[in-house]
């Protein structure tokens, strides 16, 4: 193998590896539940009006796009659990990638704000 191909091969490989090492993580209903009664932050990442039609006690709203930067204006420490949830997954998804992305290694997906409440039936 020539070394170019190699070098390349190298490149190609690190770029694979890099979406694995970021992935967030995704948790099933019990377990965020789990998560939220071991003391984790809850965040609700739906706009305020979806917030005011209905939301886990004790969360905190803050709208998807305003995570990273919200989190880092209150000066929240990048190892605090935090599970997120929103309508459906998609937003919260979005949120804990961002999160995650800017090094907070606590951070959850718990998904839809409707699984987590039939779950705790």
């Amino acid at each position: 193998m020539h070394r170019g191909q190699g070098l390349l091969y190298m490149a190609l490989f690190s770029l694979f590896l890099v979406p694995l090492m970021t992935k967030a993580t995704e948790l099933a209903p019990t377990l965020a539940w789990e998560k939220i009664v071991a003391g984790a932050m809850v965040l609700d990442v739906r706009t305020p009006e979806e917030f005011a039609e209905g939301h886990l006690a004790n969360a905190v709203n803050i709208p998807f796009e305003q995570v990273t930067q919200e989190f880092m204006n209150r000066g929240i420490p990048k190892d605090t659990p935090v599970v997120l949830y929103c309508r459906s997954g998609r937003r919260s998804g979005i949120a804990v990638a961002d999160l995650v992305a800017a090094g907070y290694t606590q951070a959850f997906d718990a998904g839809a704000y409707q699984s987590l409440i039939e779950a705790r039936r």
